[in-house]
This record gives C-alpha cells, sequence and structure tokens, in this order.
C-alpha cells in the first residue's frame, strides 16, 4: 500500500495532535509503517514476488527468513518512532512542524462530536478481505499462485466488495459506481505495466539474458564481475544493496525498480558468489526504505501535502530515520551472507 495510505493519513494527522503529538508521527505511523512492511515483507506480490520471478528464484521462498526480518525490523521501528513522539508530547515545541500543526489544533477546537454508522455491510467488506488475504497466502504457499492467480483474487475482492456495497447502500454506491471504481483502479496500474514492458524491451535491446549468447548485456555484467573479483561476498552484496537504495531515490516504483534492476543485479550475483535470493533481498531492502524519504514518491508527496508538511522538514526528520534503516538492512545483509541465505 502507498497511495492507499492517503486516506488512512486524513483521518490519523488530526487524531494523532489531538493526541498531544505532531503531524510528523502521523505521518510515519501511516506511511513510513507501511513502507517498513513493503521493504521487509515475505508476501509482496508487487516486489519480493516480482524479483523472485525475474531472478528466477521459486516466488516467495525464503519466507521464514523474511518473516523473522519483519518482525524485528518492525519493532525496531516502533520503537524509534516511540522514543521520538514521546519526546514531541512531552515538549511539543520541539517538533519542526509545530507551526504548521497549529492548522489541525484550531480545527480540533471548531469541531463537534458527530456520529458515523458502521453496519452490518462495512463489517462484511472488511470480513471479506481478511477472507481474501488468508486465500492469497494459501495460494502462493500451497499452489504457487503467481502474478496472474493473485490479480483474479484481488479482482474477486473488489467485486463482491462492490456487490456488498451496493447491497447495503454504503456511500450510495450503485452498479455503475463499481464500474467507474475498477476502470480508476486499472488506470492507476497502467503505469507500472509500461514500466514493466520497457525494461523488458530494453533486456532485449541489450541482447537478452541468455548467458551464453554474445550481447551488450552480458558484456556489462562481465565487466562488473571483473571489477568484483576477489571482493568479499559480503562486500559485494552491501554493494547491491547501497546501488538499490541509491536507484530507488529516482525509480519509486517497486515493481519498475525489480523489472529494470533484477535482470542486471540476479546473474551478478552468481558472478560475485553470492545466492539471487540475497539479491532479491538487497533489492527489496533498498527499494523499501528509501521510498520513505525520496521527493519523487507521489505517494509521499502526496501525504505530506495531506499533513502540510514541507519535504525539506520532513527529510530533516527522515534522514536520521534512515541512516537508522540503512544500518538495520546492512546488518540484515551480512546476516544473510553469513548463512548463505538461500
Amino acid at each position: 500500500m502507498a497511495e492507499e495510505v492517503i486516506p488512512f493519513a486524513m483521518i490519523m494527522v488530526p487524531f494523532v495532535i489531538a493526541l498531544g503529538y505532531d503531524s510528523i508521527v502521523a505521518v510515519t505511523v501511516t506511511y513510513v509503517a507501511s513502507q517498513v512492511g513493503n521493504a521487509v515483507s515475505w508476501m509482496n506480490p508487487f516486489s519480493v514476488a516480482v524479483a523472485q520471478g525475474i531472478a528466477g528464484v521459486p516466488v516467495l521462498s525464503g519466507a521464514n527468513f523474511r518473516l523473522i526480518m519483519w518482525f524485528v525490523v518492525t519493532a525496531l521501528s516502533a520503537a524509534y518512532m516511540m522514543r521520538y513522539a514521546e519526546k514531541i508530547r512531552k515538549k511539543p515545541e520541539l517538533s519542526v512542524t509545530y507551526k504548521s500543526d497549529q492548522y489541525f489544533r484550531d480545527k480540533l477546537e471548531q469541531t463537534t462530536e458527530e456520529e458515523r454508522e458502521f453496519n452490518l455491510g462495512h463489517k462484511l467488506i472488511l470480513l471479506e478481505m481478511l477472507l481474501v488475504l488468508i486465500w492469497i497466502i494459501w495460494g502462493v504457499t500451497t499452489k504457487g499462485y503467481y502474478i496472474p492467480e493473485i490479480a483474479s483474487q484481488f479482482f474477486v475482492m473488489g467485486l463482491v466488495a462492490g456487490i456488498i456495497a451496493v447491497i447495503f447502500k454504503l456511500n450510495g454506491m450503485t452498479i455503475n459506481d463499481v464500474a467507474s471504481s475498477f476502470q480508476s483502479g486499472v488506470a492507476d496500474l497502467a503505469g507500472t505495466a509500461v514500466v514493466v514492458g520497457m525494461a523488458k524491451g530494453i533486456l532485449l535491446v541489450l541482447g537478452g539474458s541468455d548467458a551464453n549468447t554474445p550481447s551488450a548485456f552480458n558484456t556489462i555484467l562481465y565487466s562488473i564481475g571483473n571489477l568484483l573479483e576477489g571482493v568479499p561476498t559480503f562486500i559485494a552484496a552491501w554493494g547491491m544493496y547501497i546501488f538499490q537504495s541509491l536507484f530507488n531515490l529516482v525509480v519509486t516504483s517497486n515493481s519498475g525498480q525489480a523489472a529494470l534492476t533484477m535482470p542486471i543485479m540476479a546473474p551478478l550475483s552468481d558472478i560475485v558468489g553470492i545466492s539471487r535470493q540475497i539479491a532479491v533481498l538487497c533489492y527489496q531492502l533498498g527499494a523499501g526504505f528509501v521510498d520513505a524519504f525520496t521527493p519523487v514518491s507521489a505517494s509521499l508527496i502526496g501525504i505530506l501535502g495531506v499533513a502540510r508538511i514541507d519535504w525539506c522538514k520532513w527529510a530533516k526528520f527522515q534522514i536520521k530515520m534512515q541512516a537508522f534503516f540503512f544500518l538495520i538492512g546492512s546488518i540484515i545483509i551480512f546476516i544473510a551472507v553469513s548463512i548463505n541465505f538461500q
């Protein structure tokens, strides 16, 4: 989730400020939390599954390692956020957004209480989402579901949710609204599809991925491999992680970054002597963490707009958190190389 977090941020910003924190805490517990989950996910079909598919690694393999990684990184990130939040709660003036947050504090003073219904239809949609999530986990872990099957599952979830909304007249939704919502959702994914297609075209222009065929692509790999010859495997893996982190500053689409970088990183990992699973891990961590910082992320800028935070003020806070994430990522890469993560 990225753009989908924006509606949550619209709710959480005034709520968190009412609790005595600042808008930075609100953005962190919504958008940054989603990107931490993205960076250390074991089942994300748009990052892990895509990268593993391109790298020729069994889809969603290595889940045990990633589950432990998710738990540890999530706990450490929460602890980091709680420490900052408590500091702001005790002395709000320390926040770089203290002045801009006055807008929300003024709004809260003018707000009156109102009730919103939460009826059976809403509950059924939430239950259906949970059941589809369980269905997806079962499918990819026991039946080897990949992108076509997962896409079908998401389609079923959206269709059933729309039907429930029409039956229970949620937000006045009609059959036409269901069709329009599906159309706008497809439009959001069109850019990713084009990027992946163009990336495949770049690979073909470079000569394809056949290691036995003379091509520009294989020449590039051979040259990089010679440069890294004799370099300790951890340094080579760490270099991949740094490259993926820097690459994400300009390409924020996870699936697009996987399509652009994994055709090179996967065979390069063979040359330098690390597993392709580690190459996927380097991509995953680099692409996920930096999404919470890069100014070219449309979803991040959108949420900062909702929270009325200038990106420069956000960067002042986030640069320290990025250093924290980079340290954690480097330790994870070191452990993965040490155990020869497969």
